[in-house]
């Protein structure tokens, strides 16, 4: 299918030539040099190893999770669109499109692009390649749409990241973003917690793969669970004007596997940068971005703009 877009002139072919190819899961997977520039190699390994662990899915996560970052994104953004899902990982937010866009191209430089292709395999208006946000295989641009979720704040210089994601986006284009948040937006309580878990992912980011995964388990169980416990009762009571208040209460309709997940990629990953609200729109402006909207929901701070 992939090939016949190209053929409509939809879909543009790599810019840069793949150093090889293989087949995983029904998908072709194209492999480009990542390069040694803008990059954490131990992060990106560090990210390989999470999503060999956790790859696997459920529609209704999926669905869940998606609409909480795709709600400030109109549908005529993606729908029949051509789209760069940037730090694909699992292949989660490719999946949540596909059935709506016309062609996603997916990239990511670790070993998550096993995951993605088997949670991508039956979906063949998406593309998987290995490649990095420094060489990102396709010319400036090109897509209706660019999106990175949960990667960029994972990269050395994130303002130049974003600088070369946004160069992707047509003019009039739109580019999507989350970034981890320096809860600008919180008080005492969220502050001391998360001075407390950044000491414990300084540790715990230093172990071997196995151990490593084994603590985040551990810790999805003894941190994470109370908190969605107390959300989940707040809530059942009526009392959810006051649940923003509570830590963790995003994750009070979150699978454990979705847990789980988020716990080893807290305290498991080596590379961690942090932004306030008013630092991402600085940045964004810096792209060249305009009409920025900031969604007032969680995760924090998820964001998009259009391309001037």
């Amino acid at each position: 299918m992939f090939i016949d877009l190209i053929k409509e002139n939809f879909v543009k072919d790599f810019t840069l030539n793949p150093i090889y190819e293989f087949h995983a899961n029904k998908k072709n997977i194209f492999v480009f040099d990542v390069g040694n520039g803008n990059i954490d190699i131990n992060t990106v390994t560090s990210f390989g190893e999470e999503w060999s662990k956790f790859s696997n899915f459920s529609e209704e996560d999926i669905l869940i999770a998606g609409d909480q970052y795709f709600d400030i994104v109109s549908k005529d953004i993606y729908v029949d669109k051509y789209i760069l899902d940037v730090g694909c990982g699992s292949g989660r937010w490719s999946k949540y499109l596909s059935e709506k866009a016309k062609a996603i191209e997916a990239i990511d430089p670790s070993d998550a692009v096993f995951s993605a292709a088997k949670l991508l395999g039956n979906d063949e208006n998406v593309r998987i390649s290995r490649a990095s946000v420094d060489n990102i295989p396709f010319a400036d641009n090109t897509f209706d749409l660019v999106f990175s979720l949960g990667v960029l704040h994972h990269v050395p210089d994130t303002q130049a990241a974003m600088n070369k994601c946004v160069k992707k986006v047509k003019p009039g284009g739109y580019f999507l973003v989350y970034l981890y948040y320096s809860l600008d937006n919180r008080g005492f309580l969220f502050k001391s917690l998360f001075y407390i878990s950044n000491i414990m992912r300084n540790i715990i980011s230093r172990l071997p793969p196995k151990p490593k995964k084994l603590i985040c388990d551990v810790l999805a169980i003894l941190i994470y669970m109370p908190f969605v416990i107390v959300s989940k009762l707040i809530g059942y009571f009526g009392f959810t004007n006051i649940l923003r208040h509570i830590p963790l209460s995003y994750y009070a309709n979150k699978s454990i596997n979705i847990i789980r997940n988020d716990s080893l990629d807290r305290f498991g990953t080596p590379l961690e940068q942090r932004f306030s609200k008013k630092e991402i729109h600085k940045m964004m402006v810096n792209c060249g971005l305009e009409d920025i909207v900031f969604s007032s929901s969680a995760p924090f701070w998820h964001a998009i703009g259009k391309k001037i």
